[in-house]
């Protein structure tokens, strides 16, 4: 049995898995270990020819994505030692055995690549990316998760086998990164660093900086929708409430408070909603584990409940409407004085419908995952 098994994602990189696959064998054979390499294609060049060639493993995965990559690899992976690298040599197969050395030695259960306290080459990393995304998003992940990591979108790693069968990775894509960072915190995982060198890619890049980005902060949405969605839609609503109330209430004629009021009133209603659609899509989906707010707000969800309180809301609304317009044709259809209630009648009514389809959409997502509503 091999001691280290090397997962390799590939899509045409014929270029440079030749030279990755000898320099980890290379690795393996100064370190005195059994070693494996696990080539998990998607090419339509010769990279799988080369890499079998050389002594790898070359497996198709079911499905296209760099996560599936891997989730398909470890499939296939028989090693004590999991390390996780990418085949275009924009990092050192000769580094393997810092990652190795700190899971045997530093009594850790993951260990991650860090680039940004390495040496990045020129050229390597785009300015976008080396002092805006990877750092605003690691910051991200780190205030959520607790973790304390400065380059959580590292591709090289390495895992002990028994910490990654704790990990229930889905992520089909580029958040795999962060999902396997995430997951680990979960688990309360031991996880280390090491600094390393990174290189310029030799051909065409696979990233795209703003959706690989985004990917990476939806998923963290889907783990943790509160401070996302639910806190700034629960402020704006209070907001639109305040300024409602404030023109209702005295009766003054100021259009454009209430007006602003109800654009709040709608979005913060809608951010709310959408919290709850990401936290129940989590459960339901076994993506991730709500929160303790999310779960109480989600135990008292029905569909009766919902229905009630949007009927309640659009029939408020349908009343408040049909006074202004007896109103209106009381004075023989001219000028509309009751402006204020008219918006107010529209608003109640969007609001009422917000609540009956969010009731529908969160019940089929509970209803998938089993749930049974109270």
């Amino acid at each position: 049995m091999p001691l280290v098994s090397l997962v390799i994602p590939t899509l045409n990189e014929a270029k440079t898995i030749g030279e990755c696959i000898e320099r980890a064998n290379a690795v393996f054979k100064e370190m005195g270990l059994e070693g494996e390499i696990i080539v998990v294609d998607s090419s339509s060049d010769d990279t799988p020819i080369i890499a079998k060639s050389l002594g790898a493993t070359v497996v198709v995965p079911d499905k296209l994505g760099y996560g599936n990559a891997y989730i398909y690899g470890f499939k296939h992976a028989s090693g004590k030692y999991i390390v996780l690298m990418d085949g275009d040599l924009t990092y050192d197969p000769r580094e393997i055995d810092k990652l190795i050395s700190s899971l045997q030695n530093d009594s850790v259960d993951m260990v991650l690549g860090t680039r940004l306290k390495g040496v990045i080459k020129p050229g390597a990393m785009p300015a976008l990316h080396r002092y805006i995304g990877n750092p605003f998003l690691t910051w991200v992940l780190n205030i959520l998760f607790a973790t304390r990591v400065s380059d959580a979108h590292c591709g090289m790693r390495a895992i002990t086998r028994d910490a990654l069968d704790k990990l229930d990775l889905k992520a089909c894509g580029m958040e795999f990164a962060s999902e396997m960072v995430i997951e680990a915190a979960h688990k309360n995982l031991r996880i280390a660093e090491v600094p390393i060198t990174y290189y310029p890619r030799k051909g065409k890049s696979k990233l795209s900086s703003f959706s690989d980005g985004w990917r990476h902060l939806r998923f963290m949405m889907l783990y943790r929708p509160v401070p996302f969605l639910m806190v700034p839609g629960v402020v704006a609503l209070i907001i639109g409430l305040a300024l409602s109330a404030e023109v209702s209430l005295h009766e003054q004629n100021r259009m454009h408070s209430l007006i602003l009021g109800s654009l709040m009133l709608v979005i913060g209603y809608q951010m709310l909603l959408a919290g709850l659609y990401f936290a129940a899509y989590g459960v339901a989906y076994g993506v991730s584990s709500s929160s303790k707010l999310t779960k109480k707000l989600m135990s008292y969800h029905s569909l009766e409940k919902e229905l009630l309180l949007g009927f309640f809301l659009i029939a408020f609304g349908v009343a408040l409407g049909v006074e202004v317009l007896f109103s209106w044709r009381a004075t023989g259809f001219g000028e509309l004085y009751q402006t204020q209630n008219a918006m107010m009648a529209l608003i109640l009514s969007i609001l009422g419908m917000q609540t009956i389809f969010s009731g529908m959409f969160l019940s089929l997502l509970l209803l998938n995952n089993g749930t049974k509503a109270d």
